[in-house]
């Protein structure tokens, strides 16, 4: 209840007309010009360009820098070969023969199992059509 009370206020207040108060209309100001202020053109004297006096460089040369000797690498000293050592008969590895697989037995062929047909499924019942409503069914 205390709801409905609130929505009618707020309708009241807006169906209400209130009366219409008269603008106020202020008199224009007209202010007068500002005098403007002459000031006197100053004349100034023309400036002179200054000589400058011409410098004399030597011509750039390059400096030259002593030769530095390349370092060469000390020459490898060459190691004499070393016989071989013998081995003994006991760690002499013999050869050993490859294997040799053994063929595989040939496999019967298993036949393949056939499937049974499925059953065809019975058809379900045709629903019968029921006519549209003509008149709006979202309103009551």
């Amino acid at each position: 209840m205390w709801y409905n009370i609130n929505i009618v206020d707020a309708r009241h207040l807006l169906e209400v007309a209130l009366p219409e108060i008269p603008k106020p209309e202020l008199p224009k100001v007209e202010l007068s010009p500002f005098p403007k202020p002459e000031l006197p053109k100053v004349e100034l004297p023309p400036l002179s360009k200054p000589e400058l006096p011409k410098v004399e460089l030597p011509p750039l040369t390059k400096p030259e820098l002593p030769e530095i000797p390349k370092p060469e690498l000390p020459k490898v000293p060459e190691l004499p070969e070393f016989p071989k050592p013998a081995l003994p008969k006991k760690l002499e590895v013999p050869e050993i023969p490859k294997p040799e697989l053994p063929e595989l037995p040939e496999f019967p062929e298993i036949p393949k199992p056939e499937l049974p047909e499925l059953p065809e499924l019975p058809s379900f019942p045709h629903l019968p059509e029921f006519p549209k409503p003509t008149h709006s069914t979202s309103n009551p």
